[in-house]
């Protein structure tokens, strides 16, 4: 009994021994693989914190529009600015407002539609509009005269539009009705000024 004791403590004790010589040889194998730390590690791999993301530069120069035709992406963006500006034009003719007016006419036809207004809220006249929407758009002229642009679009637009007079009777036009209209409008610039803008400077009746 006394031998089988000191036999199982024996075996004990080379278990532990056994046990210590594994974790070592971890600890080295770890150690080897992983490195040391010392604390004044860098967070960041150095690789991304030295190196800059360089974007190419795009070396090649801007191609100079050619202002004498109108054509491709310069037409379609012209058209689709000249649709908002007849749309708000429109708009702010029937609500009166001079300020949007002012920055969307010319200096002569400014001064038209703020006489209309003008004669129109003198009688009393009230106008009520409501812009549908534009069905189609084209660029019947466009011509360059020395340092100024013009272009005539024609514009085919559904519109409801009512005139009341003071006693609220309406005097033309039908609330219940959407009326298709066909205008032609001639905008110009002038390639000097640094306001790219163009401006309604000619109603064309036909």
């Amino acid at each position: 009994m006394y031998i089988y004791q000191i036999m199982s403590n024996s075996f004990g004790y080379i278990d532990i021994i056994l046990l210590g010589m594994i974790a070592g040889f971890i600890i080295l194998r770890l150690r080897s693989i992983l490195g040391r730390k010392t604390g004044h590690e860098t967070k960041v791999y150095p690789g991304f914190a030295d190196k800059e993301f360089n974007i190419p530069k795009n070396e090649t120069k801007p191609v100079k529009q050619n202002l004498e035709i109108l054509e491709g992406k310069n037409k379609k963006d012209f058209l689709r600015g000249a649709e908002i500006a007849y749309e708000s034009i429109l708009s702010s003719f029937a609500t009166g407002d001079l300020i949007k007016l002012k920055s969307l006419l010319s200096s002569n036809m400014f001064s038209n539609f703020s006489d209309a207004i003008k004669l129109r809220n003198k009688e009393g006249i009230k106008s009520e509009f409501t812009f549908i929407g534009v069905k189609e758009s084209s660029v019947e002229k466009y011509n360059k005269i020395n340092d100024n642009l013009f272009a005539t679009v024609k514009f085919v637009a559904e519109v409801i539009s009512v005139k009341k007079d003071k006693e609220d009777k309406i005097i033309e036009g039908n609330p219940d009705k959407i009326k298709l209209v066909t205008d032609s409008w001639k905008f110009t610039r002038n390639i000097k000024q640094n306001n790219l803008n163009w401006y309604l400077s000619e109603i064309i009746n036909k």
